[in-house]
């Protein structure tokens, strides 16, 4: 091995001549980090975005018996996908008789907007066929 070594002390001297090794960072705190990840896969599932579309696009609160038919799952699906996006803040809940009623939160209507404004444009989208 001429001029490996296997230790990885020659990497390592490589690195310590790099100007700005390691100098990436960001200002989220690991709690911020971590509750942002979890939104992210809260929205990362089919049902719960799609039933968050559902909820933020209507002017009125959202019956849970309005979801199953539109979604197309099972009652429990539903259920389970409100049950994650109220634990994620993304959406508001209240009862009222034997029915619950769903609205979304501030914080889900911005990123709902922000996804909205950051979509790929027809010709973004035919840019990238190109490469």
């Amino acid at each position: 091995m001429s001029g490996q070594q296997t230790d990885g002390r020659a990497a390592d001297a490589r690195d310590a001549g790099a100007v700005g090794c390691c100098s990436a960072g960001h200002s989220l705190t690991e709690s911020a980090l971590a509750e942002d990840v979890e939104t992210l896969a809260t929205l990362g599932n089919d049902t719960r975005y799609e039933a968050l579309r559902l909820i933020a696009g209507s002017d009125e609160d959202v019956c849970v018996c309005e979801l199953e038919p539109a979604l197309g799952v099972s009652q429990g699906a539903v259920s389970q996908a409100l049950s994650r996006l109220f634990s994620a803040g993304l959406v508001e809940r209240r009862k009222e008789g034997r029915w619950r009623y769903y609205s979304a939160t501030p914080r889900a209507q911005r990123l709902l907007s922000v996804l909205d404004d950051t979509r790929p444009t027809a010709d973004e989208r035919e840019g990238r066929r190109d490469d």
